[in-house]
């Protein structure tokens, strides 16, 4: 093989989906190529050629118009343009001929065509020939993303097992008017360690042998004191839609042991850890564990090191970046949690009850290593002015705490200890009623945090109650929801501009993406938005999308294609922040394109373009 033909033969197969093809295959269609060089300012088809033909860009710049000269994509070295195959992709909206569009040169180009006669041959002998040109961007993107649950060595089984494989039932109940010594007795002899505590057959709490141990035994309250003094109220649930990690996570991140499993709202079995630990190897429970059991800051600043390296393990084993993301968000609320208890210790008990919330990614379960944070506290309506003093106190002992432990503070001060993110709950209540009422810029973006919020410890009555309240006016509220969308369709995908993709021209992360506030961030924004528009509860982005999936704000097709989307940046950002801590670099989002092979590429403009299709039709509604 001469050296021009080498040089073509590399070329072509570094291009999907010809990079798929053995090398037979990939001979032949070199030697059908028609090699053309197209002068700046001409257009394609170049000067006597009239059939149709795929082209390929070997240098140069394309850029593909309406015939009102709008801008519809730019095309670079190893793009392929498909705008004159008039026979080949049938089957697929996105590659039909379209004859109201004109592709012209930006600058002096050589280009590669292939006749689509051969190219359909090709395709009749190589499915994966016809199917990526078959497919559109949203089915490519979901073929990828089948491919990588199916092959993904995920760090945990339980990822992909029910939690109705490990939850016990029928489950133990007993009167909540029963004494202490009788619920003892009764696990002993039912050999259960907890028991659900019912009133009027209603499910009002559980009781578990830690709670005998620690709120009767060594108090010395008497056992014939009623089981409703020191069983624990507004209990953790899940599901049994949910898989066992989720069970897992979810008594990591709250440090309980047992958890009832619902069914429609109605309690039908109990999972412990010890069940599902059985199953899982080192993992976040062993952090939590450690975490628990830390004596002093000093202690949780050493096991804080290790998080990073937990990030980088999970990468390397493939696990996915919703795993990623709720392991290290359930370490982060154990590091918060065991700092409030360290904060009880010190300070004594709280004068009235509150809940120490989490905002942004923590709360939606989506963060990763030592990320900033952002925190705040609704305190009970019965507070008086002094007693703030002693909020204060935790605020500080606890946002500093974090922040020794490598979770910078907020740049926006979006933290509890700003008297403003500190306050009771009817102050709460009008802060989310005039954000919704009077949509200002400065309201919408603290709607952009404060909807995304999740109680770390305390009363959970307290945000449940502001959420409900905030969730009856959002639906009701067509104009609040058409600002927020305005507001969240600022950030757009950096997709079909010159050169690929629209990357930071200059400074310390010049020719980068910007994974997270260019990709990730507008999903986010986007499940925030169909949640609240919805009446959803929900917090985490998948689950809002899986929820809203069907209803007035987004087609089941469409959420399909945006978690697919979704989990696709979001493993590109884990595997590239395990990428940069293992090289003791900070764990950004700046992704260069040089990293990816020329099909992640290839995905990656897929999910931008599934983004910018649902913003648009997001702000077609307004």
């Amino acid at each position: 093989m001469d050296t021009e033909l080498s040089e073509i033969h590399s070329f072509i197969q570094s291009i999907p989906p010809f990079d798929s093809l053995p090398d037979p295959a990939l001979g032949h269609l070199i030697r059908e190529l028609t090699i053309n060089y197209v002068r700046k300012g001409e257009a394609l088809p170049p000067k006597g050629i009239v059939d149709s033909r795929l082209y390929i860009v070997r240098k140069g710049a394309l850029s593909c118009l309406s015939l009102d000269g709008e801008l519809i994509a730019r095309l670079s070295e190893g793009d392929l343009c498909t705008e004159f195959c008039k026979h080949c992709f049938q089957s697929s909206p996105e590659h039909k001929p379209v004859i109201n569009r004109q592709v012209t040169t930006d600058e002096d180009c050589l280009v590669y065509s292939l006749d689509c006669e051969i190219l359909k041959d090709l395709g009749d002998k190589y499915p994966s020939i016809n199917d990526y040109f078959s497919y559109n961007s949203a089915e490519r993107l979901k073929k990828r993303m089948t491919k990588v649950n199916e092959e993904a060595i995920i760090s945990s089984t339980l990822m992909n097992t029910p939690v109705s494989n490990f939850y016990h039932t029928p489950i133990a109940g007993i009167d909540a008017n029963k004494s202490i010594q009788e619920a003892a007795i009764s696990m002993t002899e039912k050999s259960f360690s907890c028991l659900v505590v019912l009133e009027n057959n209603r499910c009002v709490g559980i009781i578990t042998d830690k709670d005998i141990r620690r709120r009767c035994v060594a108090e010395g309250l008497s056992t014939a004191t009623s089981i409703s003094e020191i069983m624990t109220r507004n209990m953790s649930t899940i599901d049994i839609k949910n898989n066992a990690y989720d069970a897992l996570m979810m008594m990591t991140a709250k440090h309980i042991h047992h958890l009832p499993v619902t069914k429609q709202g109605e309690v039908v079995g109990m999972v412990s850890v010890t069940d599902l630990m059985n199953n899982e190897g080192h993992n976040a429970v062993n952090f939590s564990s450690i975490i628990h059991k830390a004596k002093s800051l000093a202690e949780l600043k050493e096991i804080s090191a290790l998080l990073p390296k937990l990030q980088i393990r999970l990468a390397k084993l493939g696990a996915s970046s919703d795993h990623v993301g709720k392991s290290i968000s359930a370490i982060t609320m154990a590091f918060t949690k065991r700092l409030i208890d360290m904060a009880e210790e010190k300070y004594g008990k709280p004068p009235v009850p509150y809940a120490w919330l989490a905002a942004g990614s923590q709360a939606r379960q989506e963060q990763l290593a030592h990320s900033d944070q952002d925190n705040a506290i609704i305190i009970c309506d019965s507070m008086k002015p002094y007693d703030d003093a002693w909020f204060e106190n935790l605020a500080h002992f606890v946002c500093d705490g974090l922040a020794d432990c490598g979770f910078i503070y907020c740049p926006g001060d979006i933290m509890a200890t700003n008297p403003k993110w500190r306050q009771p709950l009817k102050v709460w209540q009008k802060y989310f009623d005039g954000w919704v009422d009077t949509p200002s810029p400065k309201a919408l973006l603290h709607s952009s945090v404060f909807f995304d919020l999740e109680t770390i410890c305390g009363d959970v009555s307290l945000l449940n109650t502001v959420r409900a309240n905030l969730l009856q006016k959002t639906k009701k509220n067509s104009l609040f929801i058409a600002h927020l969308s305005k507001n969240a369709l600022g950030l757009r995908p950096p997709l079909g501009f010159f050169r690929d993709f629209v990357l930071i021209q200059n400074g310390k992360h010049k020719a980068t993406l910007d994974l997270k506030h260019n990709g990730i961030a507008p999903i986010v924004d986007l499940a925030r938005i169909y949640a609240l528009s919805q009446g959803i509860s929900a917090v985490n982005t998948i689950e809002r999308i899986k929820q809203a999936a069907g209803t007035a704000a987004i087609t089941q097709s469409s959420a399909n294609n945006l978690l697919d989307a979704y989990e696709f940046l979001g493993i590109l950002r884990v595997k590239h922040q395990a990428k940069n801590l293992m090289l003791g670099l900070d764990a950004d989002n700046y992704l260069s394109p040089k990293e990816l092979s020329k099909l992640e590429r290839e995905h990656l403009k897929d999910a931008f373009k599934v983004i910018k299709t649902l913003q648009d039709s997001r702000q077609a509604t307004f």
